[in-house]
């Protein structure tokens, strides 16, 4: 069963590390991601790829790695019978052009844990379905 997310402890939690943590949450969000999106062909890349090429890059990676998991999360919804209007697009415009006004990296952030967390519910509640179907067979 995978925990939901909330902003305002992604935040809280990366002051008090000073980032550290949010470096540990990008990597519980691929690995979730992965599991929620399983069976669509496509794989999102782990902290490792991240941070490896996002330095090499100098953050455009990042960026792509972002517009992916923004895309692949409208792609899957479907699949749990839900519908996100925001795209991987929306995402990194968020990301870059909001950061004009300050508060588009959040809002790019909000949407990430808006549309993860409706999945994650989505999933949850398929899961005891499939465990009691499995012990009648």
């Amino acid at each position: 069963m995978m925990k939901k997310r909330s902003l305002v402890m992604f935040m809280l939690f990366s002051v008090i590390t000073l980032g550290i943590y949010g470096f540990y949450w990008i990597h519980l969000l691929a690995k979730d991601i992965n599991t929620l999106c399983r069976g669509d062909g496509k794989k999102t890349s782990g902290l490792r790829a991240f941070l490896l090429l996002g330095i090499i890059t100098l953050g455009i990676y990042d960026l792509i790695w972002w517009y992916m998991l923004g895309d692949r999360l409208q792609d899957t919804a479907p699949k749990y019978n839900l519908s996100f209007k925001e795209s991987g697009g929306a995402i990194v415009l968020w990301s870059v052009l909001g950061s004009i006004i300050i508060v588009g990296p959040i809002i790019s952030l909000y949407i990430v844990i808006k549309n993860t967390n409706a999945l994650i519910e989505a999933y949850n509640a398929q899961q005891p379905e499939a465990v009691s179907t499995a012990g009648q067979a």
